[in-house]
Protein backbone atom coordinates (compact mmCIF):
# COMPACT_ATOMS: atom_id res chain seq x y z
CA UNK A 1 0.00 0.00 0.00
CA UNK A 2 2.77 2.38 0.89
CA UNK A 3 4.59 1.92 -2.42
CA UNK A 4 1.35 2.32 -4.36
CA UNK A 5 0.64 5.60 -2.55
CA UNK A 6 4.16 6.89 -3.18
CA UNK A 7 3.96 6.06 -6.86
CA UNK A 8 0.42 7.20 -7.62
CA UNK A 9 -0.20 9.94 -5.10
CA UNK A 10 3.23 11.60 -4.75
CA UNK A 11 5.89 10.57 -7.24
CA UNK A 12 3.91 10.66 -10.49
CA UNK A 13 2.35 14.12 -9.89
CA UNK A 14 5.64 15.36 -8.53
CA UNK A 15 7.46 14.23 -11.66
CA UNK A 16 4.81 15.95 -13.75
CA UNK A 17 5.13 19.19 -11.81
CA UNK A 18 8.89 19.06 -12.04
CA UNK A 19 8.72 18.42 -15.78
CA UNK A 20 6.32 21.31 -16.25
CA UNK A 21 8.48 23.58 -14.12
CA UNK A 22 11.60 22.57 -16.04
CA UNK A 23 9.84 23.21 -19.35
CA UNK A 24 8.73 26.63 -18.14
CA UNK A 25 12.29 27.46 -17.11
CA UNK A 26 13.64 26.36 -20.47
CA UNK A 27 11.01 28.40 -22.33
CA UNK A 28 11.78 31.46 -20.21
CA UNK A 29 15.49 30.97 -20.74
CA UNK A 30 14.92 30.64 -24.46
CA UNK A 31 12.86 33.83 -24.56
CA UNK A 32 15.47 35.66 -22.48
CA UNK A 33 18.23 34.33 -24.73
CA UNK A 34 16.41 35.44 -27.86
CA UNK A 35 15.76 38.88 -26.40
CA UNK A 36 19.39 39.18 -25.31
CA UNK A 37 20.60 38.09 -28.72
CA UNK A 38 18.26 40.58 -30.38
CA UNK A 39 19.53 43.39 -28.16
CA UNK A 40 23.13 42.46 -28.90
CA UNK A 41 22.35 42.32 -32.61
CA UNK A 42 20.78 45.78 -32.46
CA UNK A 43 23.63 47.32 -30.47
CA UNK A 44 26.12 49.12 -32.71
CA UNK A 45 28.51 50.44 -30.05
CA UNK A 46 28.36 51.57 -26.43
CA UNK A 47 25.44 54.01 -26.22
CA UNK A 48 24.32 53.43 -29.81
CA UNK A 49 21.81 50.90 -31.14
CA UNK A 50 19.33 50.24 -33.91
CA UNK A 51 15.74 50.70 -32.70
CA UNK A 52 13.28 48.07 -33.87
CA UNK A 53 12.24 48.81 -37.43
CA UNK A 54 15.18 51.20 -38.05
CA UNK A 55 18.38 50.69 -39.99
CA UNK A 56 20.17 53.62 -38.30
CA UNK A 57 22.43 53.40 -35.28
CA UNK A 58 20.95 56.04 -32.99
CA UNK A 59 21.93 57.48 -29.64
CA UNK A 60 25.14 58.88 -28.15
CA UNK A 61 28.41 57.06 -28.81
CA UNK A 62 30.10 57.12 -25.42
CA UNK A 63 33.16 55.42 -26.90
CA UNK A 64 34.90 55.70 -30.28
CA UNK A 65 32.46 54.98 -33.12
CA UNK A 66 32.40 56.34 -36.68
CA UNK A 67 28.81 55.24 -37.48
CA UNK A 68 30.08 53.12 -40.34
CA UNK A 69 31.41 56.16 -42.22
CA UNK A 70 35.00 55.54 -43.32
CA UNK A 71 35.63 59.24 -43.89
CA UNK A 72 35.07 59.93 -40.17
CA UNK A 73 37.49 57.27 -38.98
CA UNK A 74 40.68 59.32 -38.58
CA UNK A 75 39.14 62.22 -36.68
CA UNK A 76 37.07 59.85 -34.50
CA UNK A 77 40.28 58.03 -33.58
CA UNK A 78 41.93 61.33 -32.68
CA UNK A 79 38.96 62.17 -30.45
CA UNK A 80 39.36 58.74 -28.81
CA UNK A 81 43.01 59.43 -28.07
CA UNK A 82 42.25 62.88 -26.66
CA UNK A 83 39.42 61.58 -24.47
CA UNK A 84 41.67 58.78 -23.18
CA UNK A 85 44.07 61.34 -21.67
CA UNK A 86 41.38 62.78 -19.38
CA UNK A 87 41.50 61.68 -15.76
CA UNK A 88 38.35 60.68 -13.90
CA UNK A 89 36.62 63.69 -12.41
CA UNK A 90 38.67 66.19 -14.42
CA UNK A 91 36.30 66.80 -17.31
CA UNK A 92 32.83 67.74 -18.48
CA UNK A 93 31.27 66.33 -21.65
CA UNK A 94 30.19 68.20 -24.77
CA UNK A 95 28.19 66.32 -27.40
CA UNK A 96 28.39 67.08 -31.11
CA UNK A 97 24.91 66.33 -32.46
CA UNK A 98 24.60 65.80 -36.22
CA UNK A 99 22.99 63.24 -38.58
CA UNK A 100 26.04 60.98 -38.69
CA UNK A 101 24.17 58.23 -40.54
CA UNK A 102 23.24 60.42 -43.49
CA UNK A 103 23.71 58.81 -46.90
CA UNK A 104 23.98 62.07 -48.86
CA UNK A 105 27.58 62.78 -49.98
CA UNK A 106 27.26 66.58 -49.63
CA UNK A 107 25.85 66.23 -46.11
CA UNK A 108 28.58 63.78 -45.11
CA UNK A 109 31.28 66.19 -46.29
CA UNK A 110 29.84 68.98 -44.16
CA UNK A 111 29.46 66.66 -41.16
CA UNK A 112 33.06 65.50 -41.52
CA UNK A 113 34.29 69.10 -41.65
CA UNK A 114 32.26 70.17 -38.60
CA UNK A 115 33.54 67.11 -36.74
CA UNK A 116 37.12 68.09 -37.57
CA UNK A 117 36.51 71.65 -36.38
CA UNK A 118 34.92 70.51 -33.10
CA UNK A 119 37.89 68.23 -32.38
CA UNK A 120 40.41 71.01 -33.06
CA UNK A 121 38.59 73.27 -30.58
CA UNK A 122 38.52 70.44 -28.01
CA UNK A 123 42.26 69.88 -28.49
CA UNK A 124 42.97 73.61 -28.15
CA UNK A 125 40.93 73.88 -24.95
CA UNK A 126 42.57 70.87 -23.31
CA UNK A 127 46.09 71.95 -24.25
CA UNK A 128 45.72 75.65 -23.41
CA UNK A 129 48.80 76.81 -21.46
CA UNK A 130 46.61 78.35 -18.75
CA UNK A 131 45.25 74.91 -17.88
CA UNK A 132 41.82 76.35 -17.06
CA UNK A 133 39.51 73.62 -15.72
CA UNK A 134 37.58 71.63 -16.55
CA UNK A 135 38.93 69.52 -19.41
CA UNK A 136 36.59 68.83 -22.31
CA UNK A 137 35.46 65.36 -23.36
CA UNK A 138 33.84 65.18 -26.80
CA UNK A 139 31.21 62.59 -27.74
CA UNK A 140 29.07 62.13 -30.86
CA UNK A 141 25.26 62.18 -30.74
CA UNK A 142 23.48 60.95 -33.85
CA UNK A 143 20.24 62.77 -34.63
CA UNK A 144 19.62 60.43 -37.57
CA UNK A 145 17.71 61.22 -40.73
CA UNK A 146 14.12 60.46 -39.74
CA UNK A 147 11.39 62.69 -38.37
CA UNK A 148 11.80 61.47 -34.77
CA UNK A 149 15.17 59.72 -34.98
CA UNK A 150 16.68 62.37 -32.69
CA UNK A 151 14.69 61.17 -29.66
CA UNK A 152 17.00 58.36 -28.47
CA UNK A 153 19.99 60.72 -28.44
CA UNK A 154 18.14 63.53 -26.66
CA UNK A 155 16.81 61.23 -23.93
CA UNK A 156 20.28 59.81 -23.43
CA UNK A 157 21.85 63.28 -23.32
CA UNK A 158 19.40 64.26 -20.58
CA UNK A 159 20.52 61.29 -18.48
CA UNK A 160 24.15 62.21 -19.09
CA UNK A 161 23.65 65.58 -17.37
CA UNK A 162 23.06 63.71 -14.10
CA UNK A 163 25.74 61.03 -14.43
CA UNK A 164 29.51 60.95 -14.17
CA UNK A 165 29.56 62.14 -17.80
CA UNK A 166 28.64 65.65 -16.57
CA UNK A 167 27.22 66.68 -19.95
CA UNK A 168 27.24 70.48 -20.07
CA UNK A 169 26.47 71.42 -23.69
CA UNK A 170 25.36 70.13 -27.08
CA UNK A 171 26.84 71.70 -30.21
CA UNK A 172 26.16 71.31 -33.90
CA UNK A 173 22.50 70.42 -34.70
CA UNK A 174 22.90 70.94 -38.47
CA UNK A 175 20.40 72.38 -40.91
CA UNK A 176 17.34 74.45 -40.01
CA UNK A 177 14.72 71.72 -40.43
CA UNK A 178 11.51 70.85 -38.59
CA UNK A 179 13.03 67.72 -36.96
CA UNK A 180 15.96 69.79 -35.74
CA UNK A 181 13.54 72.38 -34.34
CA UNK A 182 11.87 69.59 -32.38
CA UNK A 183 15.25 68.29 -31.19
CA UNK A 184 16.36 71.73 -29.97
CA UNK A 185 12.99 72.24 -28.27
CA UNK A 186 13.42 68.94 -26.42
CA UNK A 187 17.03 69.62 -25.44
CA UNK A 188 16.26 73.08 -24.09
CA UNK A 189 13.17 71.76 -22.30
CA UNK A 190 15.63 69.56 -20.40
CA UNK A 191 17.62 72.77 -19.76
CA UNK A 192 20.59 71.50 -21.74
CA UNK A 193 22.62 74.41 -23.23
CA UNK A 194 22.80 74.21 -27.04
CA UNK A 195 25.18 75.93 -29.47
CA UNK A 196 23.97 75.81 -33.06
CA UNK A 197 26.73 75.80 -35.64
CA UNK A 198 24.93 76.17 -38.98
CA UNK A 199 21.29 76.73 -38.02
CA UNK A 200 20.16 80.09 -39.44
CA UNK A 201 16.33 80.05 -39.59
CA UNK A 202 14.67 82.92 -37.74
CA UNK A 203 12.14 80.60 -36.08
CA UNK A 204 14.90 78.39 -34.68
CA UNK A 205 16.16 81.23 -32.52
CA UNK A 206 15.26 83.24 -29.44
CA UNK A 207 14.41 86.93 -29.30
CA UNK A 208 11.14 86.63 -31.20
CA UNK A 209 8.20 89.03 -30.83
CA UNK A 210 5.18 87.94 -28.82
CA UNK A 211 4.40 86.44 -25.44
CA UNK A 212 7.17 83.84 -25.62
CA UNK A 213 10.26 85.61 -26.95
CA UNK A 214 12.65 82.82 -25.93
CA UNK A 215 11.10 79.45 -26.81
CA UNK A 216 14.51 77.73 -26.64
CA UNK A 217 16.02 78.70 -23.25
CA UNK A 218 19.77 78.14 -23.30
CA UNK A 219 20.15 78.19 -27.10
CA UNK A 220 23.05 80.16 -28.60
CA UNK A 221 24.24 80.27 -32.20
CA UNK A 222 27.40 81.22 -34.02
CA UNK A 223 25.73 81.74 -37.41
CA UNK A 224 23.66 84.85 -38.18
CA UNK A 225 19.91 84.46 -38.51
CA UNK A 226 18.46 84.35 -42.02
CA UNK A 227 17.27 87.91 -41.50
CA UNK A 228 20.82 89.06 -40.74
CA UNK A 229 22.18 87.07 -43.68
CA UNK A 230 19.52 88.62 -45.89
CA UNK A 231 20.40 92.10 -44.60
CA UNK A 232 24.03 91.52 -45.53
CA UNK A 233 23.02 90.08 -48.91
CA UNK A 234 20.58 92.94 -49.51
CA UNK A 235 23.27 95.53 -48.84
CA UNK A 236 25.39 93.78 -51.48
CA UNK A 237 22.48 93.40 -53.91
CA UNK A 238 21.47 97.06 -53.67
CA UNK A 239 24.88 98.00 -55.00
CA UNK A 240 25.12 95.21 -57.56
CA UNK A 241 21.57 94.43 -58.78
CA UNK A 242 18.53 96.14 -60.25
CA UNK A 243 14.98 94.80 -59.81
CA UNK A 244 15.93 91.23 -58.92
CA UNK A 245 13.56 88.29 -59.38
CA UNK A 246 12.85 85.96 -56.46
CA UNK A 247 12.60 82.21 -57.03
CA UNK A 248 11.42 80.44 -53.88
CA UNK A 249 10.37 77.09 -52.43
CA UNK A 250 6.64 76.72 -51.72
CA UNK A 251 5.52 75.68 -49.07
CA UNK A 252 9.16 75.61 -47.94
CA UNK A 253 10.66 74.94 -44.50
CA UNK A 254 12.07 77.08 -41.65
CA UNK A 255 15.21 78.03 -43.58
CA UNK A 256 13.66 78.78 -46.98
CA UNK A 257 10.63 80.57 -45.60
CA UNK A 258 12.56 82.97 -43.38
CA UNK A 259 15.01 83.69 -46.22
CA UNK A 260 12.12 84.42 -48.60
CA UNK A 261 10.38 86.74 -46.11
CA UNK A 262 13.55 88.66 -45.39
CA UNK A 263 14.61 89.12 -49.01
CA UNK A 264 11.11 90.13 -50.10
CA UNK A 265 10.89 92.76 -47.38
CA UNK A 266 14.41 94.14 -47.55
CA UNK A 267 14.54 94.43 -51.35
CA UNK A 268 10.87 95.32 -51.84
CA UNK A 269 10.24 92.53 -54.35
CA UNK A 270 6.73 92.87 -55.75
CA UNK A 271 4.55 89.82 -56.41
CA UNK A 272 5.01 90.07 -60.17
CA UNK A 273 8.76 89.51 -59.70
CA UNK A 274 8.37 86.24 -57.77
CA UNK A 275 8.35 82.66 -59.04
CA UNK A 276 7.56 79.71 -56.78
CA UNK A 277 8.38 76.04 -57.22
CA UNK A 278 7.35 72.86 -55.42
CA UNK A 279 10.31 70.96 -54.01
CA UNK A 280 8.75 67.60 -54.91
CA UNK A 281 8.68 68.49 -58.62
CA UNK A 282 11.38 71.15 -58.79
CA UNK A 283 13.29 69.87 -61.82
CA UNK A 284 10.12 69.89 -63.93
CA UNK A 285 9.04 73.32 -62.70
CA UNK A 286 12.47 74.80 -63.37
CA UNK A 287 12.03 73.69 -66.96
CA UNK A 288 9.01 76.03 -67.08
CA UNK A 289 10.51 78.88 -65.04
CA UNK A 290 13.73 79.17 -67.03
CA UNK A 291 12.08 80.07 -70.39
CA UNK A 292 10.18 82.85 -68.61
CA UNK A 293 13.40 84.21 -67.14
CA UNK A 294 15.10 84.02 -70.52
CA UNK A 295 12.29 85.86 -72.29
CA UNK A 296 12.44 88.80 -69.89
CA UNK A 297 16.22 89.06 -69.54
CA UNK A 298 18.15 91.93 -71.03
CA UNK A 299 21.84 91.91 -70.22
CA UNK A 300 22.62 90.58 -66.74
CA UNK A 301 19.68 89.66 -64.55
CA UNK A 302 19.86 89.05 -60.79
CA UNK A 303 17.92 86.12 -59.37
CA UNK A 304 17.43 85.70 -55.63
CA UNK A 305 17.01 82.04 -54.73
CA UNK A 306 15.28 80.93 -51.52
CA UNK A 307 15.64 77.16 -51.58
CA UNK A 308 17.72 74.24 -50.40
CA UNK A 309 20.99 73.18 -52.03
CA UNK A 310 19.50 70.21 -53.92
CA UNK A 311 17.01 72.47 -55.69
CA UNK A 312 19.68 75.15 -56.21
CA UNK A 313 21.82 72.59 -58.02
CA UNK A 314 18.84 71.63 -60.23
CA UNK A 315 18.05 75.29 -60.90
CA UNK A 316 21.61 76.19 -61.91
CA UNK A 317 21.77 73.17 -64.20
CA UNK A 318 18.46 74.11 -65.82
CA UNK A 319 19.42 77.77 -66.20
CA UNK A 320 22.86 76.96 -67.60
CA UNK A 321 21.64 74.21 -69.88
CA UNK A 322 18.80 76.14 -71.54
CA UNK A 323 19.34 77.19 -75.13
CA UNK A 324 16.94 80.12 -75.16
CA UNK A 325 19.19 82.72 -73.53
CA UNK A 326 21.98 83.53 -76.03
CA UNK A 327 23.94 86.63 -75.07
CA UNK A 328 22.36 86.89 -71.61
CA UNK A 329 23.88 86.21 -68.22
CA UNK A 330 22.54 85.67 -64.72
CA UNK A 331 23.72 86.55 -61.26
CA UNK A 332 22.20 84.17 -58.70
CA UNK A 333 22.29 85.34 -55.08
CA UNK A 334 21.32 83.02 -52.24
CA UNK A 335 21.97 82.02 -48.63
CA UNK A 336 24.51 79.77 -46.96
CA UNK A 337 22.88 76.54 -48.23
CA UNK A 338 24.89 77.07 -51.42
CA UNK A 339 28.03 76.03 -49.54
CA UNK A 340 26.82 72.42 -49.84
CA UNK A 341 27.45 72.66 -53.59
CA UNK A 342 31.17 73.35 -53.15
CA UNK A 343 32.02 69.72 -53.90
CA UNK A 344 28.75 68.59 -55.53
CA UNK A 345 29.63 66.41 -58.53
CA UNK A 346 26.13 66.81 -60.02
CA UNK A 347 26.47 70.57 -60.44
CA UNK A 348 27.00 71.80 -64.02
CA UNK A 349 30.34 73.56 -63.56
CA UNK A 350 30.39 74.62 -67.20
CA UNK A 351 27.33 76.76 -66.56
CA UNK A 352 29.23 78.63 -63.84
CA UNK A 353 32.03 79.25 -66.29
CA UNK A 354 29.73 80.63 -68.98
CA UNK A 355 26.63 82.67 -68.20
CA UNK A 356 25.95 82.16 -64.48
CA UNK A 357 27.59 83.79 -61.48
CA UNK A 358 26.55 82.13 -58.22
CA UNK A 359 27.10 84.27 -55.12
CA UNK A 360 26.02 83.38 -51.60
CA UNK A 361 26.36 84.34 -47.97
CA UNK A 362 28.79 81.90 -46.41
CA UNK A 363 28.99 81.15 -42.72
CA UNK A 364 32.77 81.43 -42.95
CA UNK A 365 35.60 81.48 -45.47
CA UNK A 366 39.37 81.01 -45.06
CA UNK A 367 40.18 84.13 -47.13
CA UNK A 368 37.78 86.47 -45.33
CA UNK A 369 40.48 87.84 -43.03
CA UNK A 370 43.51 87.33 -45.26
CA UNK A 371 43.92 90.73 -46.94
CA UNK A 372 43.05 94.21 -45.65
CA UNK A 373 40.51 93.06 -43.05
CA UNK A 374 38.42 95.63 -41.17
CA UNK A 375 39.75 96.84 -37.82
CA UNK A 376 36.87 95.26 -35.88
CA UNK A 377 34.56 92.27 -36.27
CA UNK A 378 37.36 89.70 -36.54
CA UNK A 379 41.03 89.52 -37.40
CA UNK A 380 43.77 87.71 -39.27
CA UNK A 381 45.26 86.71 -35.91
CA UNK A 382 42.02 85.09 -34.72
CA UNK A 383 41.78 82.98 -37.86
CA UNK A 384 45.51 82.27 -37.57
CA UNK A 385 44.96 80.36 -34.32
CA UNK A 386 42.87 77.79 -36.18
CA UNK A 387 45.38 77.74 -39.01
CA UNK A 388 48.13 77.04 -36.48
CA UNK A 389 46.20 74.07 -35.10
CA UNK A 390 45.89 72.67 -38.61
CA UNK A 391 49.61 73.14 -39.25
CA UNK A 392 50.80 71.80 -35.88
CA UNK A 393 52.75 68.55 -36.35
CA UNK A 394 51.81 67.40 -32.84
CA UNK A 395 48.10 67.47 -33.62
CA UNK A 396 46.43 64.12 -34.20
CA UNK A 397 45.47 63.26 -37.82
CA UNK A 398 41.94 64.26 -38.81
CA UNK A 399 41.80 63.24 -42.46
CA UNK A 400 41.77 65.43 -45.58
CA UNK A 401 40.98 69.06 -44.74
CA UNK A 402 38.82 71.44 -46.80
CA UNK A 403 38.13 74.95 -45.53
CA UNK A 404 36.38 76.81 -48.33
CA UNK A 405 32.90 75.47 -47.56
CA UNK A 406 33.20 77.13 -44.13
CA UNK A 407 31.95 74.08 -42.20
CA UNK A 408 35.21 73.23 -40.40
CA UNK A 409 35.57 76.86 -39.35
CA UNK A 410 32.01 77.17 -38.06
CA UNK A 411 32.25 73.79 -36.28
CA UNK A 412 35.42 75.01 -34.56
CA UNK A 413 33.74 78.26 -33.50
CA UNK A 414 30.63 76.50 -32.16
CA UNK A 415 32.84 74.36 -29.92
CA UNK A 416 34.84 77.45 -28.93
CA UNK A 417 31.65 79.17 -27.78
CA UNK A 418 30.60 76.10 -25.77
CA UNK A 419 34.02 75.92 -24.08
CA UNK A 420 33.88 79.66 -23.36
CA UNK A 421 30.49 79.26 -21.66
CA UNK A 422 31.67 76.27 -19.64
CA UNK A 423 34.85 77.95 -18.39
CA UNK A 424 33.05 81.17 -17.46
CA UNK A 425 30.44 79.20 -15.49
CA UNK A 426 32.85 77.57 -13.05
CA UNK A 427 32.13 78.98 -9.56
CA UNK A 428 34.93 80.77 -7.77
CA UNK A 429 37.15 78.22 -6.09
CA UNK A 430 35.51 75.35 -7.98
CA UNK A 431 36.35 73.26 -11.02
CA UNK A 432 32.98 72.12 -12.38
CA UNK A 433 30.22 74.39 -13.74
CA UNK A 434 26.58 73.76 -12.83
CA UNK A 435 24.48 72.84 -15.86
CA UNK A 436 22.14 75.80 -15.34
CA UNK A 437 25.02 78.30 -15.28
CA UNK A 438 26.31 77.40 -18.75
CA UNK A 439 23.14 78.45 -20.57
CA UNK A 440 23.07 81.73 -18.66
CA UNK A 441 26.65 82.48 -19.73
CA UNK A 442 25.54 83.30 -23.31
CA UNK A 443 24.14 86.65 -22.16
CA UNK A 444 27.65 87.82 -21.23
CA UNK A 445 29.38 87.01 -24.54
CA UNK A 446 30.15 90.54 -25.70
CA UNK A 447 32.67 93.29 -25.04
CA UNK A 448 35.74 91.86 -23.29
CA UNK A 449 34.07 88.42 -23.07
CA UNK A 450 33.36 88.11 -26.80
CA UNK A 451 34.66 85.01 -28.52
CA UNK A 452 37.43 85.69 -31.03
CA UNK A 453 36.14 83.24 -33.58
CA UNK A 454 37.94 82.10 -36.71
CA UNK A 455 34.82 83.19 -38.61
CA UNK A 456 34.80 86.61 -36.94
CA UNK A 457 33.85 87.98 -33.56
CA UNK A 458 31.03 86.16 -31.81
CA UNK A 459 29.12 88.79 -29.86
CA UNK A 460 25.74 87.58 -28.60
CA UNK A 461 22.67 89.63 -27.84
CA UNK A 462 20.52 88.94 -24.78
CA UNK A 463 18.83 86.06 -26.62
CA UNK A 464 21.93 84.12 -27.72
CA UNK A 465 22.03 85.40 -31.32
CA UNK A 466 25.20 86.78 -32.95
CA UNK A 467 25.15 90.54 -33.23
CA UNK A 468 26.39 92.10 -36.49
CA UNK A 469 28.39 88.96 -37.36
CA UNK A 470 30.69 89.16 -40.38
CA UNK A 471 29.05 87.61 -43.47
CA UNK A 472 31.43 86.61 -46.29
CA UNK A 473 29.99 86.99 -49.79
CA UNK A 474 31.45 84.07 -51.73
CA UNK A 475 31.39 83.05 -55.38
CA UNK A 476 31.24 79.40 -56.37
CA UNK A 477 33.73 79.01 -59.19
CA UNK A 478 33.66 76.80 -62.26
CA UNK A 479 36.12 74.39 -60.65
CA UNK A 480 35.82 72.64 -57.30
CA UNK A 481 36.21 75.61 -55.01
CA UNK A 482 35.09 79.09 -54.01
CA UNK A 483 36.31 82.65 -54.34
CA UNK A 484 35.94 85.15 -51.50
CA UNK A 485 34.35 88.38 -52.80
CA UNK A 486 33.92 90.68 -49.79
CA UNK A 487 32.64 90.92 -46.24
CA UNK A 488 29.14 92.24 -45.67
CA UNK A 489 27.50 93.24 -42.40
CA UNK A 490 23.89 92.98 -41.20
CA UNK A 491 24.13 96.49 -39.76
CA UNK A 492 25.86 97.81 -42.87
CA UNK A 493 29.21 98.23 -41.10
CA UNK A 494 31.47 96.30 -38.69
CA UNK A 495 30.65 96.44 -34.96
CA UNK A 496 32.39 98.85 -32.66
CA UNK A 497 35.25 97.74 -30.45
CA UNK A 498 32.82 97.35 -27.51
CA UNK A 499 30.72 94.82 -29.44
CA UNK A 500 27.49 96.19 -27.89
CA UNK A 501 24.26 94.30 -27.29
CA UNK A 502 21.69 94.61 -30.10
Amino acid sequence: MGSWVREHVWEIPLRRYLSLALAAVLVAAGVFGVRTAMREARQCAPGVSRPAGSGECLGVATGPYDFGQDQFHQVVDSIRKENSTLGAGSYVTVALMLPFTSTTPTDLNDIEHQLQGAYLAQYAANHDPTGQPPKIRLVLANSGTGKDSWKPAVDQLDRMTRSADRLRAVVGIGQSTDPNKDAVAALTKYRIPVVGSSITADDLANGRPGKNPDPYPGLARVAPTNTDEARALASFAKKNASKPILVYDEPGDPYTNSLKRSLTSLLDISYDRQQSFARSDASTEFGNIVPTLCSTTQGTRTILFAGRHTQLQQFVNALGGHNGCPGNSFQVLTGDEASYLTYDKNLDRDALGNNITLLYTSLAHPDAWAKNPPKTGGSTADYGILKGLLDNDKRRPIGPVALDDGQLIIGYDAMQLAVNGIHHSVPRGGTMPPLSAVGRAWSHVRGPLKVHGASGWICLDGHGNPYDKAVPIVRLDSKNGTQFVQLAWPQGRPPTENCPMA
